[in-house]
């Protein structure tokens, strides 16, 4: 199966969340929902605060918990891409996925009863377009394509610091990693 995915320069973003708002607006979700987030980490102290931006969606995981916790079979593996697809009809609205994603990618919309994550845009991209967080973010800091090209492009690097341990799940997200979000960087 080929596996499409997410590659993220943390040394390019600036935090605008143009991405988080595209995601948005492109699946027209209500307050609090996203299908893509930015977080801010900061530490250190002076003279020698940082901090980094950390993009985040649905890292269609090679082994996603989400889909090993849907008792209706509502998420699946698309054959085509590795995308973790949301089938409304078959959810029981049980959240077992909710709880299971240790990305926190998987959220429940209360109003409408239903399961919201990134699809990645598989209608865009099933039409050859980008998905609409990548092609809208001005800094060029997200790409996407076949996961073996963007390893080939930007290296395999997966883990860093406020992410889960990358062998949980095998997520199909690379980083270009900001120094202060080395797993082993301290303070």
């Amino acid at each position: 199966m080929p596996q499409y995915g997410f590659h993220f320069d943390m040394t390019a973003c600036t935090g605008c969340k143009t991405c988080q708002i595209a995601g948005k607006d492109k699946n027209d979700l209500g307050p609090g929902l996203f299908c893509r987030r930015v977080g801010c980490f900061e530490g250190g102290k002076y003279p020698r605060p940082w901090h980094y931006y950390l993009s985040l969606s649905c890292n269609h995981c090679a082994a996603p918990r989400c889909v090993a916790a849907c008792a209706g079979g509502a998420l699946s593996k698309d054959a085509a891409t590795g995308a973790v697809l949301y089938d409304p009809s078959r959810c029981t609205g049980c959240q077992a996925c909710v709880s299971s994603c240790p990305y926190g990618a998987v959220q429940f919309d209360t109003a409408e009863r239903r399961i919201v994550k990134c699809d990645m845009c598989h209608d865009l991209i099933s039409a050859g377009q980008e998905p609409a967080c990548t092609s809208t973010c001005p800094m060029r800091a997200l790409h996407f394509g076949p996961l073996d090209e963007l390893r080939q492009r930007y290296g395999d690097a997966r883990d860093a610091r406020g992410l889960p341990d990358s062998s949980l799940t095998r997520p199909s997200l690379l980083l270009t990693i900001d120094r202060h979000a080395r797993p082993e960087s301290i303070g």
